[in-house]
């Protein structure tokens, strides 16, 4: 069953075109890691998806319906690429501000935990450093307990063992049935936890797969295929 979907999706932002006739399937169950230069789209098509902006011809979808309906969003978490919090309220009470819009949802303790915020839940968010901020906003998608979650750029700005142990707690939601997109600029991070990835150039995907095949394809890294399609499709 698909989870989110762009069907011939055009977008354009004045005279740049930020998505032209894109396909794109986000299916239940899997991990979709979406690639690409800065400025392809994937932002965009994030934006789309979660009905923040409108296609300027084609369709979106959330669980089958538009995603512009809060029926439909609030079976869904999400990180964006940029976080603001209210610089004086502590880590703690941004969990349960964020947890109070949900009716099933994970329990604070849980959430700090699992992402390495009980030493700084009682400091103010004015008072984070970037990585702290960051694992913050990652904690908050899973919030409301969602069935799927999309996260743009979730780990930038971390060090090693900050990525990998939310790496953990990903791969972890993803075994339990739970549906990821994400966009990265680590083509590591996309190689451990993506069950697909799709590279978008241009405004164009210019490849989908399992990423093991398509870097097969290309010399058997992922690295030269993400090189090779996107020099291609310009």
């Amino acid at each position: 069953m698909t989870a989110a979907a762009l069907r011939g999706v055009t977008k354009r932002f004045g005279g740049l075109v930020a998505l032209e006739d894109v396909d794109l399937e986000l299916r239940q169950g899997e991990v979709l890691a979406l690639l690409g230069p800065n400025g392809a789209g994937k932002t965009t098509a994030l934006s789309l998806m979660l009905g923040l902006r409108r296609p300027d011809v084609g369709r979106a979808e959330l669980f089958g319906a538009d995603p512009r309906r809060a029926a439909s969003r609030v079976a869904v978490g999400v990180t964006p690429q940029e976080s603001g919090f209210p610089p004086t309220l502590r880590v703690s009470e941004i969990v349960e501000l964020v947890r109070a819009h949900f009716a099933t949802p994970v329990a604070t303790a849980d959430l700090l935990v699992r992402f390495g915020l009980v030493e700084c839940a009682r400091r103010q968010a004015g008072g984070l450093s970037g990585g702290e901020r960051r694992r913050l906003s990652v904690a908050l998608a899973f919030a409301g307990n969602p069935r799927a979650v999309f996260l743009d750029e979730p780990t930038s700005g971390l060090d090693v063992e900050a990525r990998r142990a939310v790496w953990s707690e990903l791969e972890q939601y993803a075994s339990a049935g739970g549906t990821i997109l994400l966009t990265t600029h680590y083509l590591e991070e996309a190689e451990v936890l993506a069950s697909r990835v799709a590279l978008l150039s241009r405004g164009r995907i210019a490849a989908e797969g399992p990423p093991r095949q398509l870097a097969e394809l290309h010399g058997g890294r992922l690295e030269d295929a993400f090189l090779a399609l996107t020099e291609g499709a310009r």
